[in-house]
């Protein structure tokens, strides 16, 4: 029970081979990992400034401008 069988040692293999082998696939996994958590925050930060945009009111010369426009 101790040791490991043939079959232990494909298996340990193959999940190597399928996270390390190739063109970095591990890497591009992280990678795109990555972008998606930036998408993420960039997509937090663009509605809280249009909440803080939609919040503010006016300026009344900018006011003046949008009714006469």
């Amino acid at each position: 029970m101790g040791s490991f069988s043939i079959w232990h040692w494909l298996i340990v293999l193959v999940v190597v081979a399928l996270l390390f082998g190739g063109r970095g696939k591990l890497s591009g996994l992280m990678g795109d990992a990555a972008k998606g958590i930036r998408a993420f925050k960039d997509g937090l930060k663009s509605e809280d400034a249009s909440e803080d945009t939609a919040a503010k009111p006016l300026p009344k010369d900018a006011e003046k401008d949008n009714a006469r426009g």
